[in-house]
């Protein structure tokens, strides 16, 4: 399967330790994940995505991006394709306005569903649809879901009704394709961990495939001179609605360094919204599992 990274910050960082610095950074996991690599991250709330089919450690490209992206949202994503061509198009983050999103997962049967996935996709997005992949698919359905609730261009989006139009996707999803979220199981089993940020919102879902989180540091190495430093910056916050913290870090697998890290549990919903707020949810995917195991 891929691999995930997000950040979000109240200040523009860098995140070059994190994809290529660190020990286990996002480069060195392209050894397992080859088939191309792509960092989305936002200037001037404009998104700037840049891909490549070639393995990220192989990739110059990806060393200078990395090197040079000074942000307050990123993504990063490496590819193993699991469905479509390896081409620019079918290469994550996927794109429309200022919406930017990565998948790491599999729709199980995606080819005998297709029409019936993407027939929920409204009419002014499906011309968009460009590539091959599942995820471009389930990219396009959350925007239409939300398209329902606000337009999706304004320049600030109710958080709760971006965690919605989530839920009511994936209730699509669940309709139609079988769901069994064991990360050790087959590659083409479903699977549908994703982020998903417009710049200022940034949102994680623990699809079955392992997602960590990280608010805090053992100790920022720059507290003398941060003059943002608050509690929260190095230790733990409670897990509900509302608290505040100055960064929210997304990873597929924990990155060695100062940061500390929890695992999202399966089901897990988890966003920061534009004045960092953290905001929970969790959806039932144990009962579709039931469902299909009745069906079966």
């Amino acid at each position: 399967m891929c691999r995930l990274f997000a950040f979000r910050s109240i200040i523009p960082s860098q995140v070059h330790r994190s994809l290529v610095g660190a020990e286990n950074a996002l480069l060195h996991q392209s050894n397992l994940h080859p088939d191309g690599w792509g960092v989305a991250y936002y200037q001037g709330g404009c998104p700037h995505v840049i891909k490549s089919t070639e393995s990220a450690i192989d990739d110059r490209l990806f060393q200078r991006v990395s090197g040079i992206v000074a942000s307050e949202t990123v993504v990063a994503h490496l590819r193993r394709a699991t469905m479509g061509e390896l081409n620019i198009l079918n290469t994550h983050p996927f794109q429309f306005g200022k919406w930017v999103f990565a998948h790491n997962g599999n729709l199980s049967g995606f080819e005998n569903h297709r029409d019936q996935l993407q027939a929920r996709i409204a009419p002014d997005l499906t011309r968009f649809l460009l590539g091959q992949t599942d995820s471009e698919t389930l990219f396009l359905m959350i925007l239409s879901r939300l398209g329902e609730r606000v337009d999706i261009h304004s320049q600030d989006v109710d958080t709760a009704l971006v965690i919605a139009a989530v839920t009511e996707t994936l209730e699509n999803v669940c309709s139609l394709v079988p769901v069994h979220g064991n990360a050790d199981g087959p590659s083409d089993e479903t699977y549908l961990s994703f982020i998903l940020t417009n710049g200022e919102m940034l949102l994680a879902h623990h699809g079955g495939q392992t997602l960590h989180m990280s608010t805090h540091k053992t100790r920022c190495s720059v507290r003398a001179s941060c003059p943002h430093l608050q509690t929260s910056c190095e230790s733990a916050v409670p897990r509900s609605n509302g608290v505040k913290v100055n960064h929210m870090i997304i990873s597929s697998e924990p990155l060695r360094g100062e940061n500390v890290w929890a695992p999202l549990s399966y089901g897990d919903i988890v966003a920061a919204g534009k004045d960092m707020a953290l905001q929970w949810e969790h959806y039932d995917y144990g009962r579709h599992i039931d469902r299909q195991t009745k069906l079966d």
